[in-house]
């Protein structure tokens, strides 16, 4: 007999069996979704609330699919199921706001989701549920956008930093009558007494890394303060990366699932959300730049009888309010939003406004309890900057010293530009302003298209390869063409496996396998001819077929997967996408033409004696 062993039979069968399950899940494809949970343990999910949520989609005229409560352990959760993204975002701010009336302590977890529209018993599986693949922007449709990050924001803002830090270092090492200051891309210090410029370039270069002090200006008591060239690639690398991580957390903030965000170039950032439409939102979230600052107010007599002549005092700034009055503030800055933990919308509970209430890190809270305790009956300005523009937002009075670092905010805003200025400070602060110089929408239809296209290429290759090698080989052919079909469901299957995101240049990586893994069928079926026709019996034609076409199968497969290593490696964007598949084909080919193909052979001519 020339059969595979059992053990070896079994892991085939699983191989298939597995391959099938994974790879079947992509045709029932899935659906944007919102998940609702209980937030609390005395709060239950149940079909009252079910109905609350109905009758609010209803209301508002956003439409769903399916809404249902699914009980699970803890607790249950309401899924509704919508027809697309849009509807998804709209539909998760609607519901958080009528589940959730106080912001600080929620009764619902209300969380978008991509739920899958296959049979219950599959998503019973837990964490061996299959999943289908993630489709790409070319695939799905959704908005595609390339952003320029504006680096000289970056280096100003560093040199700004650089001004607070020379400040600090020279009062605390007792060095006084010293001006700090920027101007354009350089830092300037000014002292009164010449002989301090020694003491204070020695103390700034022992202190201070990566800036290039010179003091051959005119006059002799003043210095210039430049960031060298590594330091300037730092800064820019640095702000390449805060803003891809807070573009990250706003994108997480929008509820779009599955968004590709990445760095292109030294200076850009495309971003691509699948299944999104409205561009509008998405780019007014991803391209503000909200940061706010708490300064003290200068009520002074002198600083206002100056203002009032149209002087501005030295060290002081204003700016207007939402009644367009001005109001005279120090330039220092107590805190900013850095020093921001977390932020959420909200309502004053004795007024009913619209709020922002804020917690601040632990470096905040101490200092913000510093500042209250040593400014009491002095006002404290609350400035939001909005793409380089400030606006006082409140300036209120200090009453007492708040030491627990729990801020609440209140001004002339209503509550979805609460909710906006929210999570644009939760998300955290921009490195640096951005702007969009290429914007692009995938709609949906087009999408279907490219993977109608993809398919018919597919299956086109298919049936084409299938009638050469059934006419050509006939019974070995038609073997052949049973391990290319497992090998299509193998690559699917390890792509939904892998939630790896599958784009048009990936289908045609799987179009491209479907030609290439054929080759190692041909291979072996002419060296079994061969050897029938040197007078082998047919057992040992087979073997020694399978035996001698292994090395160049091998030799061909491995330089194949080289290639897409380089490709996958070096590559970006399509052509990682394109790799990926590529990858996975090789290593699938191997397996279906040689492996799957063998035991085909066996199984039906292993108990055969001639």
């Amino acid at each position: 007999m020339n059969l595979y062993p059992t053990r070896e039979n079994i892991f085939i069968i699983v191989v298939v069996l597995i391959s099938i399950l994974y790879s079947v899940q992509n045709l029932y494809g899935v659906s944007p979704s919102i998940q609702i949970i209980s937030a609390q343990k005395h709060v239950l999910v149940n079909e009252n609330i079910l109905e609350r949520v109905k009758n609010t989609l209803k209301k508002h005229n956003i439409p769903y699919k399916k809404a249902s409560v699914e009980k699970k352990i803890p607790a249950n959760i309401i899924t509704i199921r919508l027809n697309n993204t849009d509807d998804q975002i709209l539909a998760n701010n609607i519901i958080e706001k009528t589940l959730n009336r106080n912001s600080q302590h929620k009764s619902y977890i209300v969380t978008p989701n991509i739920t899958s529209n296959s049979p219950k018993w599959m998503r019973n599986m837990g964490m061996f549920s299959p999943k289908p693949m993630v489709l790409g922007l070319d695939l799905r449709g959704g908005v595609h956008l390339l952003i320029k990050v504006h680096m000289d924001e970056a280096i100003l803002s560093r040199y700004d930093g650089l001004v607070m830090d020379i400040k600090t270092l020279l009062k605390h090492n007792g060095i006084k009558d010293v001006n700090v200051y920027r101007n354009a891309k350089s830092v300037y210090i000014e002292t009164s007494q010449t002989k301090d410029i020694n003491i204070i370039i020695k103390t700034i270069s022992q202190s201070v890394n990566g800036i290039i002090i010179n003091n051959e200006i005119k006059p002799n008591n003043k210095l210039e303060c430049k960031f060298d060239s590594q330091t300037i690639s730092e800064i820019k690398a640095n702000a390449l990366k805060q803003n891809l991580l807070t573009l990250h957390n706003r994108i997480n903030g929008l509820g779009v699932s599955e968004p590709i965000i990445q760095q292109q170039g030294t200076d850009s950032i495309v971003v691509q959300l699948p299944g999104l439409q409205d561009i509008t939102k998405a780019k007014e979230i991803l391209g503000r730049t909200a940061t706010l600052e708490f300064r003290l107010v200068d009520d002074s007599k002198i600083s206002q009888s100056l203002i009032s002549k149209g002087i501005i005092p030295i060290g002081t700034e204003y700016f207007y309010d939402s009644n367009k009055q001005k109001i005279l503030v120090y330039s220092q800055p107590i805190l900013n939003s850095s020093n921001i933990q977390n932020a959420q919308p909200g309502r004053d509970h004795n007024t009913g406004q619209a709020s922002v209430n804020l917690i601040l890190d632990n470096k905040g809270s101490k200092i913000f309890k510093d500042v209250t305790r040593d400014n009491i009956n002095k006002r404290l300005a609350i400035i939001l900057f909005e793409n380089g523009k400030g606006e006082i937002v409140t300036a209120p009075v200090i009453r007492s010293q708040i030491p627990n670092g729990n801020i609440q905010i209140t001004g002339s805003m209503n509550y979805q530009q609460a909710t906006d200025i929210s999570l644009l400070l939760r998300s955290g602060m921009l490195a640096a302003e951005m702007s969009v110089i290429e914007e692009k929408i995938i709609g949906p239809s087009l999408g279907l298209t490219n993977i109608n296209k993809g398919l018919k290429s597919i299956a086109g290759g298919f049936i084409a390869i299938v009638i050469f090698m059934v006419i050509y080989y006939h019974l070995l052919g038609l073997f052949s063409a049973i391990g290319l079909a497992l090998n299509i469901l193998l690559i699917v299957a390890c792509l939904s496996i892998l939630q790896a995101t599958i784009t048009l240049p990936g289908i045609a990586a799987i179009a491209l396998t479907v030609g290439i893994s054929i080759d190692a069928n041909v291979l072996i079926n002419e060296r079994i001819r061969e050897e029938l026709r040197s007078g082998s019996i047919p057992q040992k034609a087979i073997n020694d077929g399978f035996k001698k076409a292994w090395n160049t199968i091998l030799d061909s497969n491995l330089t194949a997967l080289i290639v897409g290593m380089s490709l996958l490696t070096l590559g970006s964007g399509p052509i990682k996408g394109f790799a990926v598949v590529h990858c996975i084909g090789i290593i699938s080919s191997i397996f279906t033409s040689v492996v799957f193909f063998k035991f085909l052979v066996k199984f039906f001519y292993g108990n055969k004696k001639t």
